[in-house]
C-alpha cells in the first residue's frame, strides 16, 4: 500500500488570553514591563500565547462503537517539533480522516485543532500476532499515512480517527519539548498506559485465562483500548488542562524520554507525574533523583507511583517500544547476570529500593474508597482552600492509596498533610496519607496518595463541586509554587511524621 504524505495546516491566532488565567509572572503577550520605554519587551510565555487561540470541543469522540470499526497507532510515542510520524490504521469503512487536536485550556474547550487530513483510503488490517513466549501482542500493519508536525506547538495531542461510517477513535502522541530549563515538566506515563492496555487480549495483568498467561512484555506497536486510553483521558488530561490554564511555563515529555535522556531535566523547575505512574525503569529513577538533588521539585499526582520495575527494549518499529515486566524475580532471565535489573516490584529483595525513597510514601491499598481527611491545614499547599483540621472530602481517596511507613526509607523532614481511615477491600483496616517533604537542594516533593486526584480535576461525578474546587486550588498552589524554583527554600517541610505512625 502506498504511503500518503500529509501536509500540515497551521493554526490561526486568536484574540486575547484565556479566561481565568493566572500567569505566575508570565507577561501578557505584547505587553511591556513598564518604566523605561527602551527596555526590551519580555518574551511572551508560549503557553499563554497558545491558549489565547480559538479552541474547540470537537476533540471529543461522539460515536465510538466497537473498536475494530476504526483503530490505529503511531510509530512514534513522542516526536520533536517538526518531525514526522506514521499512522497505522485499520477500519471497516472504505475511507477515513485524521484530525490532530492539541490538548489545553483554550477558554474551557479543552483542545485546538491544528491539522486535518484529506480522505485516506481505509483497509481492514490483519489480525494481531501474539509473540511467544512473552505473550506480546503486535499489530503488524501497513502504514496508512505519514504526518508532519511542522508548525505544531509542543504539547499533548489526540489524533482523532473518523471513519466514513462516522465511528471515531484516538491515537495519542506527544510533541516533546527540546528544553526543560526554567519550566514545569509534565510527564506522560506511557509505560503505565501500555501496561493496562488489553488490546489484543493481553496486558501485564491478564491474558485469556487470567494472570498466569499475562504478557511479560507489552508493545507500543498496537492501538490502545479504552483501559489504556483512560490512563490519559481521565488520569492525565485534566491536570494538563489546568496547568495550561494557569499559564505557568511548561515542558512536555513522556517517561520514555525520562528514561533515555539523562540530561533532559537540567534546569527544570519541577517534574510532575500526572496520574497513574506505576512502571519505572532504573534510569527513570536515577534521572529523577539527580534532578531532585539539583533542586528540581517533584510531584506525584497519583498513588502507586514507582511500584513496578520495568525495562525497555526495541521492536521492529524502533527503540524503546517494548515494556518488559515479568513481575517475578524467578521468571526474569536477567536475574542470572544482573539481578538488580530483574523486573519485580521495586521494594522486593535482593536489591530493595522502595518507592518511598522518592515519593515519601508507600503504596498500600487496592481497592480503597475513603474520604480525604485534612490534618495539617496550615501547610502552604492548602492556602485559599478554607480547610480546617478534620475537613473531609468524600471519595477522594481511592481506588489505590499510599500511606506513610517509617519502617521503610523515608525522606525527612516530611510533613503529613492528610490522614484518612481506609477499609482496604472488605476486611483490612489501614490508612492513607498525602505528604510534602523537602531535601537539602531546596527541592520540594508532594504526593497526593490517591489515584483519584486528577479525576477530581476533571470534575468526575464521583465527587461534589466542593471537592473539585479544593483539588483545583491545591494543584494551582502546587504548580505556581513549584514554577518559582526550589520550593523548600520558601516552604521548608515541618516534620510531623512521628504523629502519624498509627502505633507502628
Amino acid at each position: 500500500m502506498a504511503i500518503l504524505v500529509l501536509l500540515v495546516a497551521t493554526g490561526c491566532t486568536g484574540s486575547g488570553p484565556p479566561e481565568g488565567k493566572a500567569t505566575s509572572g508570565a507577561p501578557t503577550p505584547g505587553a511591556r514591563s513598564g518604566g523605561d520605554p527602551n527596555r526590551p519587551t519580555p518574551t511572551p510565555n508560549p503557553v499563554v500565547v497558545e491558549n489565547s487561540r480559538p479552541g474547540t470541543t470537537a476533540w471529543k469522540r461522539s460515536r465510538t462503537g466497537p473498536s475494530q470499526l476504526i483503530e490505529g497507532y503511531a510509530d512514534k510515542i513522542a516526536v520533536r517539533p517538526g518531525d514526522s510520524f506514521r499512522l497505522f490504521v485499520s477500519t471497516t469503512a472504505p475511507g477515513f480522516s485524521a484530525t490532530a487536536f492539541r490538548v489545553g485550556w483554550y477558554g474551557g474547550t479543552g483542545g485546538r485543532e491544528v491539522w486535518t487530513s484529506p480522505r485516506i483510503r481505509g483497509i481492514r488490517q490483519v489480525k494481531p500476532v501474539v509473540e511467544r513466549p512473552l505473550n506480546t501482542v503486535v499489530a503488524r500493519w501497513k502504514p496508512s499515512a505519514t504526518v508532519s508536525t511542522k508548525g505544531w506547538p509542543e504539547g499533548n495531542y489526540l489524533i482523532k480517527l473518523r471513519s466514513e461510517a462516522g465511528y471515531e477513535n484516538y491515537v495519542p502522541i506527544t510533541v516533546r519539548s527540546t528544553s526543560t530549563s526554567g519550566k514545569v515538566v509534565l510527564v506522560n506515563g506511557v509505560t503505565t498506559w501500555q501496561a493496562y492496555n488489553l488490546w489484543g487480549g493481553y496486558d501485564l495483568y491478564e491474558g485469556p485465562t487470567g494472570y498466569s498467561d499475562r504478557s511479560r512484555a507489552v508493545s507500543f506497536d498496537r492501538p490502545y483500548d479504552d483501559a489504556g486510553m483512560s490512563r490519559f483521558l481521565s488520569g492525565e488530561r485534566p491536570a494538563i488542562v489546568l496547568a495550561e490554564r494557569l499559564g505557568v511555563p511548561l515542558a512536555y515529555i513522556t517517561d520514555i524520554e525520562l528514561a533515555t535522556d539523562p540530561g533532559l531535566l537540567a534546569g527544570a523547575r519541577a517534574l510532575i507525574t500526572l496520574g497513574h505512574d506505576e512502571y519505572w525503569t532504573s534510569s527513570m529513577r536515577t534521572n529523577t533523583i539527580e534532578a531532585r538533588e539539583a533542586g528540581t521539585n517533584l510531584a506525584f499526582l497519583g498513588a502507586n507511583a514507582i511500584f513496578r520495575h520495568a525495562r525497555l527494549a526495541s521492536t521492529a518499529l524502533g527503540p524503546n517500544r517494548l515494556v518488559i515486566c515479568y513481575k517475578s524475580f524467578e521468571e526474569d532471565p536477567i536475574r542470572k547476570t544482573n539481578p538488580s535489573e530483574a523486573t519485580q516490584d521495586w521494594r522486593f529483595p535482593p536489591d530493595p529500593r522502595p518507592e518511598s525513597v522518592l515519593t515519601g510514601l508507600m503504596y498500600d491499598c487496592f481497592p480503597a474508597n475513603a474520604a480525604f481527611v485534612v490534618t495539617n491545614p496550615t501547610n502552604w499547599l492548602f492556602a485559599g482552600t478554607g480547610v480546617r483540621k478534620g475537613t473531609k472530602f468524600p471519595n477522594l481517596v481511592g481506588v489505590e492509596s499510599d500511606r506513610l511507613d517509617l519502617r521503610k526509607p523515608t525522606p525527612r523532614p516530611i510533613e503529613i498533610l492528610s490522614d484518612s481511615p481506609v477499609l482496604c477491600g472488605t476486611d483490612r483496616r489501614t490508612w492513607a496519607n498525602s505528604a510534602y517533604y523537602t531535601v537539602g537542594s531546596g527541592a520540594g516533593v508532594f504526593n497526593t496518595g490517591t489515584l483519584r486526584w486528577v479525576q477530581a480535576l476533571g470534575h468526575s461525578k464521583r465527587f461534589n463541586p466542593r471537592t473539585w474546587r479544593f483539588v483545583e486550588q491545591v494543584t494551582a498552589n502546587l504548580l505556581r509554587g513549584f514554577a518559582q524554583g526550589p520550593a523548600g527554600r520558601r516552604h521548608p517541610a515541618r516534620d510531623n511524621a512521628d504523629d502519624y505512625t498509627h502505633g507502628r
